[in-house]
């Protein structure tokens, strides 16, 4: 059986069981994980070019409106289980509690159409703990609008499956997809690490920025995207700081 062929007819899982987020009083200062939303961020290939605009302007108006037209997987931002689970929840759908909470930032430098692995998550440390969001840091995001931003790294299918089994509640990486970037598909790829994550609600941020001061160490942090109706996903102004 194609690989493809096995992630077709993927259903909602249901929420996986991960522990209660708690946030502590005590830690670094917060810091902006978020690329500033503009028309040349480095998006996938086929994606319609966003467009921001005043729609009313001072003096002529009382007031600056801005109009916004663009996909929302965009710039930073979180796939909702429905992203590639047809019948999963959309954004609007996801539990506020899915969204913060402890976790850590893990570093491993790529090359270009590199692979993260399964022995690459088991010498990571700190240690994963159930619950936690897993941000990855490759040093991918200071490409962002160069040509190199579209040959990311990636996770194997075997690497989403370990952070499953480990209940992590999100994931986060530095670049466009943890799914192998665009020009590096073979044929009848179909994004199996989206198929293994989303099905049991583990989200998945892609366009993190800024992880580099948080590398290797626990964290908080907060990823409050836009509450869609109906959406596959939602911009982020993400949030994060140390508490090692």
């Amino acid at each position: 059986m194609c690989d493809a062929c096995h992630f077709k007819n993927t259903r909602w899982a249901g929420w996986n069981d991960v522990p209660a987020p708690v946030i502590g009083g005590v830690g670094g200062p917060w810091l902006d994980l978020s690329h500033t939303l503009t028309e040349d961020l480095s998006a996938i290939p086929n994606y319609p070019r966003p467009t921001f605009e005043k729609w009313r302007k001072i003096p002529d108006y009382p007031a600056n409106i801005t109009l916004m037209n663009m996909v929302v997987h965009h710039g930073t931002h979180l796939d909702a289980p429905n992203h590639f689970i047809d019948d999963a929840p959309s954004f609007d759908q996801v539990p506020l509690h899915r969204l913060y909470g402890p976790g850590v930032v893990w570093s491993f430098p790529c090359t270009e159409y590199g692979f993260i692995d399964v022995p690459d998550l088991e010498s990571a440390r700190p240690l994963v703990q159930p619950g936690d969001i897993v941000l990855f840091d490759t040093g991918w995001a200071p490409k962002m609008r160069t040509p190199a931003y579209e040959r990311h790294p990636s996770l194997t299918p075997e690497a989403a499956q370990w952070l499953l089994d480990h209940r992590v509640k999100m994931i986060g990486v530095d670049f466009a997809t943890p799914d192998r970037a665009p020009t590096n598909r073979p044929e009848g790829f179909y994004w199996p690490v989206h198929h293994t994550l989303l099905p049991h609600g583990v989200l998945i941020a892609e366009h993190v920025n800024n992880l580099a001061a948080l590398s290797n160490r626990r964290i908080e942090a907060f990823f409050t995207g836009l509450s869609i109706i109906g959406s596959d996903g939602g911009p982020v102004r993400a949030i994060a700081r140390a508490v090692d």
